[in-house]
């Protein structure tokens, strides 16, 4: 099934400066980017984002952390992006993710983890709205 999904290169990513490296990892894959912005979340906007781990206790340390630098989030399509996207990412913790994806190849710890990816369908339709506009898809 052709979907949409959010992916976020986290501000660890921009700072290691391996952002060319992660798309170059989706477009390896055959995803497609249909949108595209760097931006420097404020701690409201990564709060905003995240509402969904607000009562997890790694919320406040997760939004300080995506609030610290620039982030780039990005529309990716393809078919069944969203279940590849995940395994191309590989497991939160770097340690346990599988060689070759991109967190055991670029991640340092659980927390700075070098990308996010959506979940479901429906997360993904929700993640893509806070940050594009119908008009900002290509």
């Amino acid at each position: 099934m052709h979907q949409r999904t959010l992916t976020i290169i986290k501000p660890d990513g921009i700072q290691q400066r391996v952002a060319g490296d992660v798309i170059g990892h989706f477009e390896r894959a055959g995803f497609r980017i249909a949108a595209a912005r760097l931006v420097h979340l404020t701690k409201a906007e990564a709060e905003g984002f995240y509402a969904v781990h607000r009562e997890r206790p790694f919320f406040a340390s997760l939004t300080a952390f995506m609030a610290s630098g620039p982030c780039m989030p990005m529309v990716l399509e393809g078919e069944e992006v969203i279940a590849r996207l995940r395994t191309l990412m590989g497991a939160t913790d770097p340690a346990r993710a599988d060689a070759g994806t991109i967190r055991k190849l670029y991640a340092s710890s659980v927390e700075r983890n070098i990308v996010h990816g959506s979940d479901s369908p429906e997360s993904a339709v929700t993640e893509i709205r806070y940050f594009f506009s119908d008009l900002d898809l290509v």
